[in-house]
């Protein structure tokens, strides 16, 4: 693993201009292993060229497939996936790993996945993933940090209630079902966009599938499927970090080839804080250029509220506006790691349970400062542009998971982001 590091110098400027967004991290997890449900080479569109999807490809390869790509463009050909094992070595530093899972079981009858264990800022829960094969036919047996699932021959039509609502689990339980024998439904399913976008693409391979943008999916289960041909939407959340940009650095930041409609949550914040906002059919405008902006209450909510990934980004935006904002993290509690780090760098937040209190205004100085997490990074980086002095982010590892060209992109924008090889520090 290299330990590059993001050098930001002293000089602080607004950003200024415009950046097109990459095809989202989180859609492309979810529609590769969608490729498992069929024999032959499935096809994938607007790929972004990231960590994750190297990941995720390996995990496919064990499997069994062959991958290649060019041009953001990637061809999976599972002909040959039949070693049904996905290792802790690679699902441990991936979460999304533990997508194949459904898959494999409803087409072999049997797989044997690792568990993924906890991640930066806490453990979360793969029990909805394992209830819900349950509902459909599975038997589930965990033994020695692994999950062995099987089925004796079809998984059968269920229905399951998710609890809470939870993107992975709907991801699972969505391709395990296509292939399932009879009607499954998901109760309270996830809606996010990433959601409507593995929709589409199993609808590609003949899967039958009804409720699409709603919270209950009814999935008549066929045989088999043939190989999917897709296009990824637009990164929503590699959408509202650079527009947050444009609101810490006081520039005016224009995003293209997007979806405006994946963001509303996010422009309303941008709008109640007392920015610009334009709206156009692919692409959206936030100036805040000589706005005298105020100081708000977010509250993280699944979509359509306003996205968890941008918890951070919106953190470090918030301490640079006056006045005391509040931010309440109701998805996962305890994604906070990146707080002490930002007051590293001379911002003011208090944490109370899920709910932090910025207050906002305080000079930035820059300083040495640790990524976390992936959308951590970001705020970092964020930070650093308007920081007093020199910022060092090291471990940005984390931000090459989730941002393609993240440097040239800041460039574009005005911004000058080096980035920093071991070999030539």
């Amino acid at each position: 693993m290299t330990m590059d590091k993001f050098l930001v110098p002293a000089v602080a400027k607004p950003l200024d201009g415009e950046v097109e967004i990459a095809g989202a991290k989180n859609a492309v997890l979810a529609i590769m292993p969608a490729a498992l449900l069929a024999d032959g080479i499935s096809e994938i569109s607007n790929v972004p060229h990231l960590k994750d999807m190297k990941t995720m490809s390996d995990v496919l390869r064990i499997i069994g497939c062959r991958i290649d790509g060019e041009n953001h463009k990637l061809r999976i050909d599972t002909r040959g996936a039949n070693h049904l094992e996905a290792p802790y070595e690679l699902v441990k530093t991936m979460r999304a790993s533990f997508y194949v899972l459904g898959p494999l079981v409803a087409r072999f009858g049997r797989c044997r996945v690792s568990l993924p264990g906890g991640c930066a800022w806490g453990p979360r829960p793969i029990d909805l993933h394992l209830k819900g094969l349950e509902a459909l036919g599975a038997k589930i047996n965990i033994t020695h940090g692994y999950v062995e699932a099987t089925c004796e021959g079809r998984l059968k039509g269920g229905t399951f209630h998710f609890p809470i609502s939870s993107v992975g689990a709907t991801v699972n339980l969505l391709l395990a079902a296509t292939l399932a024998e009879g009607e499954s439904i998901l109760q309270n399913a996830a809606i996010e966009p990433e959601i409507d976008n593995l929709v589409d693409y199993l609808i590609s391979m003949g899967a039958k599938i009804q409720g699409r943008g709603t919270r209950t999916l009814i999935i008549q289960g066929v045989e088999s499927l043939t190989p999917g041909k897709g296009e990824t939407i637009a990164d929503r959340i590699e959408a509202g970090t650079f527009l947050c940009g444009a609101v810490i650095t006081r520039g005016r930041v224009k995003v293209t080839h997007m979806v405006p409609e994946h963001i509303m949550s996010v422009l309303n914040v941008f709008k109640e804080i007392g920015c610009d906002v334009a709206i156009g059919d692919s692409w959206v405008e936030v100036d805040a250029r000589n706005k005298s902006l105020k100081p708000i209450s977010v509250t993280t909510l699944p979509y359509p509220g306003f996205p968890t990934d941008l918890q951070a980004p919106l953190m470090a935006t918030l301490a640079s506006i006056e006045g005391n904002s509040l931010i309440q993290d109701t998805i996962y509690h305890d994604r906070f790691t990146h707080i002490a780090e930002l007051k590293r760098l001379g911002a003011d937040i208090q944490l109370n349970g899920n709910t932090a209190t910025i207050i906002g205004g305080k000079s930035l100085e820059g300083a040495d400062v640790m990524a976390s997490d992936l959308r951590a990074s970001a705020a970092l980086v964020l930070s650093g542009l308007i920081a007093e002095g020199e910022t060092t982010i090291s471990r940005i590892y984390h931000l090459d998971r989730g941002y393609e060209d993240f440097e040239a992109k800041m460039a574009k924008l005005g911004a000058t982001v080096s980035r920093i090889r071991p070999e030539l520090a």
